[in-house]
Formats: structure tokens, sequence, C-alpha cells
């Protein structure tokens, strides 16, 4: 069953897209296992039905899919803009629990997502690794934001960003991160696997990224960091685009490394 719909957020204070994938085969049972599945910057909550094989995904592995809408948030509570964070993390899990049936046991709930998903799953898991037991992130960016936005408070840098990235995104950073871009802990992924593994409590995390993606050096640096600190971690590369192609591919195999291992 695939529903698609929206409704009214407390946290956001507006309404806000939703879509909810129930195996078929499942519709009258309770408890799933539940993956909150996050699109990325350019996207919207229908993009892993309409992109990937989402419903044949949802049969074969059994489970119940919850796709939100952030916009271009980068998963952050906004300095100019929605708190999306704490809605992603705190209403929307409650409301899926009550309307949907979904489990709210840690070892039944994962959070995945792609390219600005696969930074806010990762913020996710790392900032509440004693609510989410596994996740996955695909073609990730952000990975050492504190070099990121060091990079665009300098000026020199302002016309190789806008020429690479566009205003846009730089805009949206400063909307998100704040207009000093001033790095804060609890938006850097390094940091809060660092808090993570010094409490002792940490998800299951499966990353991937293709050859040919502009992210893949970043996401291999990325990987040795998370050795370093001796997380769960797992990390596959492939040959391989920052496209639905790929994404499609990379979800099915984290999809396989939590549900079939």
């Amino acid at each position: 069953m695939i529903l698609k719909g929206s409704f009214y957020s407390q946290t956001l204070e507006m309404e806000t897209g939703l879509s909810v994938l129930v195996p078929n085969s499942s519709l009258t049972r309770g408890n799933h296992s539940v993956v909150y599945l996050l699109h990325g910057l350019c996207g919207r909550n229908e993009d892993w039905i309409h992109y990937s094989m989402l419903p044949v995904y949802a049969e074969r592995f059994d489970c119940v899919f919850i796709m939100p809408e952030v916009a271009r948030s980068f998963y952050t509570d906004m300095a100019y803009g929605q708190h999306f964070f704490r809605y992603i993390t705190q209403e929307l899990p409650a409301v899926c629990a009550s309307v949907f049936q979904v489990s709210s046991r840690r070892e039944e709930t994962y959070v995945m997502g792609t390219s600005m998903g696969g930074y806010g799953a990762l913020k996710c898991a790392l900032t509440y690794p004693e609510t989410y037991g596994g996740c996955a992130a695909f073609s990730s960016p952000c990975l050492f934001l504190k070099e990121g936005l060091d990079a665009q408070r300098d000026p020199a840098n302002r016309p190789y960003l806008e020429k690479t990235y566009g205003c846009q995104l730089l805009n949206d950073f400063e909307a998100a991160f704040g207009p000093d871009l001033t790095w804060k802990p609890e938006h850097d992924i390094l940091a809060l696997a660092a808090a993570a593994a010094q409490q002792g409590t940490t998800p299951r995390i499966y990353a991937a990224c293709g050859t040919q993606d502009p992210m893949y050096q970043e996401n291999k640096r990325f990987e040795g960091e998370m050795k370093r600190l001796g997380l769960d971690f797992s990390f596959e590369v492939w040959d391989g685009e920052h496209n639905w192609t790929f994404f499609n591919s990379a979800l099915e195999k984290a999809l396989g490394y939590f549900f079939e291992p």
C-alpha cells in the first residue's frame, strides 16, 4: 500500500508532505520494522517511490518506509526556517507509531538517505543512537562540515564556490547553519560519531558511494575516520555516479545488509 499526502506538523507549524509504503503482505499486522527514508537536496518525499524499486523492496524485506519532506534544510533546525531535525527525530516517529503502527524498538528502527538525506540519516542516527539500530547513507556530502563552513567564510573562496556550486546552495547553507556559518558540534557528523563512540552506544552504519560520484573522495576519507573511531561501519564502492541508478542499487544493498545478513 502506498500513501501520499500531508498533515499538519505541530513542530513545523505548517502542512508537510509525507509518503508511506506498507508491504501488502503485512497490512493487518502491527509493529512493523520501519525505515525512515530521506530525500536529497533537490528532492521531495515521493522521490524514492518514483525513482527506485521501493515497492519491490518493501515486500522483499517486509518493512514500512516513511518518507518525509524537509525542503533544502540539510535536516537541521534551521537558523532561518523550520525545525526540521526536531520534526524528523521526535514528532514524526510518534505520529507514525500511532497512525501506522510501526515499531518503536531500536532494533527495528532504521534511518537511510541519499545525498543530503545521507547526511541527514547519519545525523539522526548519531545524535540519537539509542533510537536507531541501523543507518545507511548513500553518496553523502558534508561529512567534513567544519572544513566546508570554514571555506565558505573566506571571502577569497566565494567566486570559486559560486561558480562550482551555485549561489542557491550557498544561501541554503546560511539558512540552515546561520549567516556566520559557525561550526557547531550538533551539526557535525564526525563530532557526533566521536560522542556516540565514547558513550558506547552506536548504530550499525552502512555507507556507499559510486566511483564517479563527486562525493567519492570525501566518502573514502570518511571511511577511515569511522574505522579510527571503532564504529560498526561498512562501506562499499562500485562503478556509479550521483544518480538514481546508483541510489536504487545502494538502497537494495543496504536493506540486504540489515535484513538479510
